[in-house]
C-alpha cells in the first residue's frame, strides 16, 4: 500500500508527536501555542505525505473542538481546529506542487468551472454589497472563507486520489468517524435534550447532526448493498443501523423529510437487495415505535407541534397553523424575495440579507439570479455526473459508494429547503470530500487495487 510505504519514518513519528502535543495540552499549555505546533507538524506531513494529512482531516471534520477567535459586528468569530488544519494541509500541498512541478495544479473534473464561477460570483456580489451597503467586510470575509474552505477540500482530494486502495482507506476513516459520532450521539438519548454532534460549543445544532447522519446512512447503505466483501458489508450495515436512533432523536423535522427521498433513491436505483430495502423500511415503521416507545412519543410531539400555533397561513384554500420556527422560515423566504427584487442580478452580497435559515433563498438574496443560477447548475451537475458514474462504473464497491453519495446528496438537497445545509461546516466538509472521491472514480485505476483491499 503506497500510502503507508511512502515516508514511513514520518508516518511513524507523527503519532508520538501527537501524544506530545496532547500531553502539553493536558499540562495546561496555551491553546494558541499548541495550534502553532500542530500547524507546523501537519504542514510538514502534508508536504511529505498528503495522504496521511487527509486521513487526519477526515477524523477532524466532526471531532475537532472550536474556540472563539474574536468578535465582529453581530457575531463571534468561532474557529474550529479542522479549519486551521485544512488551510495548513492545503498550503502544504501547494508547496509540494511548487517543488514537484510534474504533479500539476488541478485535475479536470465536471465541477471545477462551476465551483470557480460560484466563488467568483460570491466575491463580486459581496464587493458590490460592501460598496453599496449594508455588508461589512469583517463579517462577510469569514463566511466567504468558509465557502472557500469546502472547495479547497474538494480540489485537495481530487488531486491526491490515485487508486482504489487509497480510496478505500479514506472511506474506512470516514466510516470509523461515523461510528464514533453515532456512539457519542446515542449516549445523549434519554438525557432530556435533542442529540447533537461533539464539540458544538454553547449553541448545539441538532439539524446539523441530522444532515450528517443522512449522508452517513446513505453512504453506508450504498456500500452495504453493493460491496462483494463480507467485512465491508458488516461494517457498513452495522453503521447504517447505528445511525437511526440518533437521527430520530435529533428531532430534526427537515432531516425526517430528507430521509424519505434519500431512502427512495436507494430503492429506485439499487439493482441489488431491493427487496431487503423495502422489507427493512416496512419493519422499521412497525418495530421502531414498539422497541423505542420514547422515540415514538418524541417524534409525534415534534411533528404535532409544527401544526399547533396561533400563526396561521393559507394554502390551497386551507388554513394551516404553524409553530414559530416553521413560520419564521416562511417569513424569511418572503423577506429575502422582497430584498432580492431590489438587486436582482448580483444580490446583496454574502451576509447581506441577514439571518435566513434556508439555503435557496439565502443564495438568491446574497448572490442574485446569477449566483443562484450557478448554484442550481452546480447541483444539477453533481446529480447528473453522480448518476452517470453509478450507472457506468463496473466495480461493485465503487458503484455502491456512488449510489450512497447520490442518495445522500438528494437528501441534503431536500433538507436545504429548511436549513442552510450547503454552508454548514460539519455537513459540507464530509460532503465535498465524498464528492471529490466520487467524481474521480472513473479515473481511478482498478488494476492498482491489491487483492486483499
Amino acid at each position: 500500500m503506497e500510502i503507508w510505504q511512502r515516508n514511513k519514518a514520518l508516518t511513524l513519528l507523527f503519532f508520538p508527536a501527537l501524544l506530545t502535543v496532547a500531553s502539553l495540552l493536558f499540562l495546561g499549555m496555551p491553546l494558541k501555542f499548541l495550534l502553532i505546533i500542530l500547524g507546523i507538524l501537519l504542514f510538514v506531513i502534508s508536504f511529505a505525505n498528503t495522504n496521511l494529512a487527509l486521513i487526519i482531516l477526515i477524523f477532524s471534520m466532526l471531532l475537532s473542538p472550536e474556540f472563539k477567535l474574536g468578535t465582529v459586528p453581530g457575531r463571534d468569530v468561532v474557529v474550529r481546529i479542522d479549519d486551521i488544519l485544512l488551510f495548513v494541509v492545503f498550503f502544504g500541498w501547494l508547496a509540494k506542487m511548487a517543488v514537484n512541478k510534474e504533479l500539476g495544479l488541478l485535475r479536470t473534473t465536471p465541477l471545477n468551472a462551476l465551483i470557480i464561477a460560484y466563488i467568483a460570483t460570491c466575491i463580486i456580489s459581496t464587493a458590490i454589497g460592501i460598496i453599496a451597503g449594508p455588508v461589512t467586510l469583517s463579517k462577510s470575509f469569514f463566511y466567504i472563507l468558509k465557502y472557500l474552505q469546502y472547495f479547497m477540500l474538494y480540489f485537495l482530494v481530487t488531486n491526491n486520489i490515485a487508486d482504489k486502495g487509497q480510496t478505500k482507506i479514506f472511506i474506512t476513516a470516514f466510516l470509523i468517524t461515523g461510528f464514533i459520532i453515532c456512539i457519542y450521539a446515542s449516549t445523549q438519548i434519554g438525557a432530556g435534550f435533542r442529540v447533537t454532534a461533539p464539540f458544538e460549543g454553547p449553541h448545539p445544532e441538532p439539524n446539523t447532526l441530522g444532515g450528517y447522519l443522512i449522508l452517513l446512512f446513505a453512504v453506508s447503505m450504498g456500500i452495504f448493498l453493493y460491496s462483494p466483501s463480507l467485512p465491508w458489508q458488516i461494517l457498513s450495515g452495522i453503521l447504517a443501523f447505528l445511525t437511526i436512533p440518533p437521527l430520530i432523536f435529533t428531532l430534526s423535522r427537515g432531516s425526517y423529510v430528507a430521509f424519505i427521498p434519500m431512502y427512495l433513491t436507494l430503492i429506485l436505483l439499487s439493482r441489488k437487495k431491493k427487496v431487503f430495502l423495502i422489507a427493512a423500511l416496512i419493519l422499521a415503521i412497525f418495530i421502531v415505535p414498539v422497541v423505542l416507545p420514547r422515540a415514538r412519543e418524541a417524534v409525534t410531539k415534534r411533528i404535532e407541534a409544527t401544526f399547533t400555533s396561533t400563526i396561521v397561513y393559507k394554502a390551497f384554500g386551507k388554513r394551516i397553523p404553524l409553530e414559530q420556527s416553521a413560520a419564521s422560515r416562511i417569513e424569511s423566504w418572503k423577506r429575502v424575495f422582497r430584498q432580492w427584487t431590489k438587486r436582482p442580478l448580483f444580490g446583496h452580497g454574502v451576509t447581506g440579507v441577514g439571518l435566513v435559515d434556508a439555503q435557496y433563498p439565502r443564495v438568491l438574496g446574497e448572490t442574485g439570479i446569477i449566483g443562484f443560477s450557478i448554484f442550481i447548475w452546480l447541483i444539477i451537475t453533481i446529480f447528473k455526473h453522480s448518476l452517470k458514474i453509478f450507472s457506468n462504473i463496473d466495480d461493485d464497491w465503487a458503484k455502491g459508494l456512488a449510489l450512497g453519495f447520490l442518495a445522500g446528496f438528494i437528501g441534503l438537497v431536500i433538507q436545504s429547503f429548511v436549513a442552510n445545509t450547503f454552508i454548514i461546516v460539519r455537513i459540507m466538509e464530509p460532503f465535498w470530500f465524498l464528492a471529490a472521491i466520487v467524481m474521480m472514480l472513473p479515473q481511478i485505476s482498478i488494476s492498482s487495487e491489491t487483492p486483499h483491499s
